[in-house]
């Protein structure tokens, strides 16, 4: 990807923007045969983490894990820049399990800009967008405020927090998307002049400090899980250097200091207009909000290798410098801490994402996509998925070939997708495990097995990882064939189901029906197998294929239950709304439901069944009309 002074007159795809979502759109397009112009203020800027520098988490690992078996470069670039893992949520179920990463910010950054450097059919040009050209309901091209015009067939805007961009730090506010760099003004603008609908937002950022002032023997060690499991697929083993994170509490003292600052808090004065995230509260929040705790959680992160910043995480706050300082030294561990930076907020601008189809793609003009936080977002995570989807999209848009649109049972991007557009957003929405009705099948141990094909036929998945997929599926189905026909006498198991307190047999009994029980383990039987042949002893040998072998026989009843859910599911998805289709002709309609169902147009009597506000009864109203049509 070479940096052009001037880009070419044409290409097929333009994203602005090279933040998580703009480096997969733009990847992801070029991958796909597209001549593809990546717009971003600043080469520098690529993939620079924002706010904490971690990767995954609750739900948010399983949208990487997809990215990764969609063909996406998210999952690789944390494996490669991380210095820390966990895979969360082990005590529970296998569907909640996610696997988070705490990274190296600036090896990050550089690892996501070589990936583009090194991408064929790919441009990249330092400026800013400034007006959006269409005929009639089509995108033609863009011009740049570096005074640059070219034309495209699809362009996808991918802004982040840029738009207009507003910090806050006490009663000091000044332009910019990011500190110390300039905000993105003209564009929401001229999307208002195109139709759209605005909306703003705001999220936040803790101060960050310095490692050599904590008093690391007054705080709790949180260390890497070791082995750590990778997010991508292709990384067979991480070798990285591994660092501990730090836990500390807030107090009382903390507290009430931070109270002293409310009366200058731009969040409480109303100085910030736009919605914050609700489920990451900034610590002024929290302490207003839950007035009876005595305490937080803070974690202490650094930030890389070869530097003293720490992140504190839990402390996002946009108070008065001197607040935030004065609060933070009254920590345990940080009684001598250097503030190297203070916290702020930022407001940006969003458009809510009713104004979207399933591809991404806005209703109101053909060729344009929206991806990341200009929809409503918040999170790496959700803003890559996004991108990728709609840099996906917009190429096969430009080839004329059917658009890719997930399932809800497919992929939390899909759930992801469904929600905003279904649901809209007037906070920043943020990815939970809660949000997928079908979360046993969804887990981010299987994100493979679900995606790895389609991104394969995009031609986004290489050869070779199709082809050990094509094995492991082999396998697996090899290993349970092997359970299910296969019996043990109770001489065998016995002992070992004496040793996990289970009931003992009296009879020969199947394998399969052994591992259902709770306290018992594929790792608990492998001693006691009969004879196996070279192929299913690779099964069960394979720690990866040998877990998925005991998630789908120990779940069996309730995954059989979800599939028939799902069949039924998709007989609504099938039937289809025509484009053209008038709500305001049915009278018999409750009246929020018409407005939901206009506002929103769904393409399916599914998708309608998921909109807030449109009851079963306006359902089968709809229904009726349509059979008659």
């Amino acid at each position: 990807m070479p940096i052009v002074q001037s880009p070419q007159n044409q290409y097929d795809v333009v994203v602005v923007g090279g933040g998580h979502a703009g480096i997969e759109a733009c990847l992801a397009a070029s991958r796909m045969k597209c001549s593809t112009l990546l717009v971003t203020l600043s080469a520098a800027g690529i993939g620079r983490m924002s706010c904490n520098p971690a990767i995954g988490g609750t739900a948010k690992g399983h949208l990487v894990k997809e990215i990764d078996s969609l063909g996406g470069e998210m999952g690789k670039i944390a494996d490669e820049s991380g210095i820390h893992f966990r895979m969360l949520n082990t005590s529970k179920g296998p569907a909640v399990w996610s696997p988070r990463s705490q990274n190296d910010r600036e090896l990050y950054s550089r690892a996501a800009s070589n990936r583009l450097l090194s991408q064929a059919g790919l441009d990249l040009l330092e400026d800013d967008l400034l007006h959006i050209h269409t005929e009639g309901e089509f995108v033609v091209g863009v011009s740049t405020r570096g005074g640059h015009s070219v034309f495209c067939a699809a362009l996808v805007i991918c802004t982040g927090t840029f738009l207009n961009g507003l910090m806050h730090t006490g009663q000091k506010s000044r332009e910019g998307g990011r500190f110390g760099e300039r905000s993105s003004r003209g564009i929401s603008e001229r999307l208002v002049d195109l139709g759209f609908v605005a909306g703003r937002l705001k999220t936040g950022t803790p101060p960050r400090i310095d490692l050599d002032s904590i008093d690391l023997s007054r705080v709790e060690v949180q260390p890497s899980d070791d082995p750590p499991n990778p997010f991508s697929h292709t990384t067979r083993q991480i070798k990285n250097q591994l660092v501990p994170m730090y836990l500390t509490y807030t107090n009382t003292e903390t507290h009430a200091i931070l109270r002293k600052g409310f009366d200058r808090s731009p969040l409480f004065t109303g100085r910030i207009k736009g919605v914050g995230p609700r489920y990451c509260p900034s610590i002024e929040d929290k302490v207003n909000r839950f007035a009876d705790r005595d305490r937080h959680h803070i974690f202490l992160e650094p930030e890389g290798y070869n530097t003293n910043v720490v992140y504190v995480n839990g402390f996002s706050t946009s108070l008065p410098e001197e607040i935030q300082f004065e609060a933070l030294r009254s920590i345990a561990g940080l009684e001598r801490v250097e503030m190297i930076r203070p916290g702020y907020a930022v407001e940006y601008d969003f458009f809510p994402p009713h104004q979207l189809n399933h591809t991404l793609e806005t209703k109101l003009v053909h060729g344009l996509f929206f991806a990341g936080q200009i929809n409503g977002t918040s999170g790496y995570e959700e803003a890559a998925g996004q991108g990728l989807m709609a840099g996906i999209n917009a190429a096969l848009a430009v080839q004329d070939r059917p658009p890719l649109i997930l399932r809800r049972d497919q992929a939390y991007i899909a759930v992801m997708i469904d929600d905003l557009i279904n649901k809209s957003t007037d906070e920043p929405y943020r990815m939970f495990t809660s949000r997928a009705e079908h979360r046993l099948l969804l887990r981010q141990d299987n994100s493979d097995r679900r995606l790895m094909s389609i991104g394969y036929s995009l031609g986004l998945i290489s050869e070779e990882s199709h082809a050990y997929l094509d094995r492991k599926e082999r396998l697996i189905e090899k290993g349970i064939s092997f359970l299910l026909s296969s019996s043990v006498a109770p001489t065998a198991i016995n002992p070992t189901l004496a040793m996990k307190e289970e009931r003992l047999i009296v009879e020969n009994e199947k394998l399969s029906q052994l591992l259902k029980r709770s306290n018992i383990s594929i790792g608990d039987l492998v001693p006691v197998l009969p004879p196996v042949d070279q192929e299913t002893g690779n099964a069960f040998s394979n720690i990866e294929i040998s877990r998925q072998i005991e998630i789908d026989l120990k779940y069996e009843g309730y995954i059989a239950r979800e599939l028939q859910q799902i069949s039924r599911a998709i007989r609504f998805e099938e039937m289809e709304i025509p484009e053209t289709f008038d709500f305001a002709d049915i009278k018999s309609l409750s009246t929020e439901g018409r407005e939901r169902l206009k506002k929103i147009r769904p393409r399916s009597i599914g998708q309608a069944m998921r909109i807030s506000g449109v009851t079963s009864s306006d359902i089968s109203v709809l229904t009726i009309h349509l059979r008659k049509q």
